[in-house]
């Protein structure tokens, strides 16, 4: 396991402070990318819950912000990104849950599994792209 998923699980397992979805994938990443773990906490606060409306999930938008923080935002690798998630039918954090809830799932342990998968994605991505070395 690497240790940017090990991270994330554990600031997952936290109840105090809670981390949201979307800082649980991207403070991970943050001091590979040159910025404090501080910095991407407030970054992607506002991010959790689907930008706390139910939009587009935070793990979602938390692998992209990581994929950010080490420049890689062109097409081909968002495109690549949402691609890899396309088990999921949608990415709107009020529809995952919603769906995860009609299969009578619970909603902490669908969304550590969401972040977990996001981290690993952004991770594999950002590996294949020559950007994460260690």
């Amino acid at each position: 396991m690497s240790k940017f998923i090990e991270n994330s699980a554990a600031l997952r397992a936290m109840e105090t402070p809670h981390y949201n979805c979307a800082q649980s994938v991207v403070m991970p990443f943050a001091e590979a990318a040159g910025i404090s773990i501080e910095a991407a906490r407030r970054i992607s606060s506002n991010f959790g819950g689907g930008m706390k409306r139910g939009s587009v999930c935070g793990a979602v938008t938390g692998g992209l912000m990581a994929l950010g923080l080490f420049g890689l935002d062109d097409a081909e690798t968002v495109g690549a990104y949402y691609e890899r998630l396309n088990a999921h039918k949608s990415l709107d954090c009020a529809e995952l849950l919603r769906e995860n809830e009609e299969a009578g799932g619970e909603k902490k342990p669908f969304c550590d599994c969401l972040v977990l998968e996001c981290v690993k994605l952004a991770e594999a991505i950002l590996r294949e792209k020559g950007r994460l070395l260690a």
